[in-house]
């Protein structure tokens, strides 16, 4: 089982369920190009097509030929241009089942915060990255956390991993446009794949919530659709209980 992260986030987003989940399955949980451990080249420009290549290169190095996936909010795109080579006969491991938790699946239903518009401007988005602090990171993440959570340990664990090795927001934040330009490959690729999908999706998250499983559940009613009505951005980190049980059940 392949565990692909969040925005701005890490592989620690699964700590709370890679325990139960390892029991079952082999995991590998990688820190995409530019978060948490892995290297953040500043003169670099990131992309979810360099992304899906690393992730192809780590399964070549791991000997996987075949896994599901699991992928959480940045990660579903980077799954969804998986899915549009597969469909073009171009990749070499073989895709078991496809979980997806709160992501943009949908471009045009993309709900961005205010300081994620932000970074992609040219001259704000680098000083929002060079001021970014734990405070603001917590300031930033709190509306995308259910409000009876606590999210003050996950926001911290966020912005250790953030700051990492540079703090490089503004140049990761490229999968918005990304997920523009590619919109009819990817939505595509999901709508159309035999790969059997099932869905995790907080329904309070402000950024791809309620009205993207609305759309999941039209355009692909047959795929098992888990709405955690009490959780909003982070289902990982805010119901691993839940999600544990959702990802050994479908």
């Amino acid at each position: 089982m392949t565990l692909l992260h969040g925005f701005p986030s890490c592989s620690y987003d699964w700590a709370g369920v890679a325990g139960p989940l390892a029991e079952r399955y082999s995991l590998l949980l990688p820190d995409l190009l530019g978060f948490g451990a892995s290297d953040k080249p500043t003169d670099h420009d990131y992309s979810i097509h360099e992304q899906a290549d690393l992730v192809e290169a780590l399964w070549a190095r791991a000997g996987v030929t075949a896994t599901i996936i699991v992928a959480h909010d940045y990660s579903v795109t980077v799954t969804q241009e998986l899915l549009a080579r597969r469909a073009e006969g171009a990749l070499a491991v073989d895709l078991v089942a496809v979980h997806l938790q709160n992501g943009g699946l949908y471009p045009d239903l993309h709900r961005p915060e205010p300081v994620q518009t932000a970074l992609l401007d040219p001259e704000q988005g680098p000083r929002i990255s060079a001021g970014m602090t734990a405070e603001a990171m917590a300031d930033a993440l709190r509306p995308t956390f259910a409000p009876q959570f606590d999210h003050a340990a996950a926001s911290a664990d966020i912005w250790r991993a953030t700051e990492r090795g540079g703090v490089i927001l503004h140049k990761l934040i490229a999968y918005m446009p990304d997920r523009v330009t590619h919109a009819r490959r990817w939505v595509d690729a999901l709508e159309t794949t035999d790969i059997p999908l099932a869905f995790v999706w907080g329904m309070l998250d402000p950024i791809s919530g309620a009205h993207i499983g609305e759309r999941i559940r039209e355009r692909i009613p047959a795929a098992p659709f888990a709405a955690f009505e009490d959780v909003a951005h982070w289902p990982p980190l805010e119901a691993p209980e839940r999600v544990t049980v959702a990802l050994l059940d479908t």
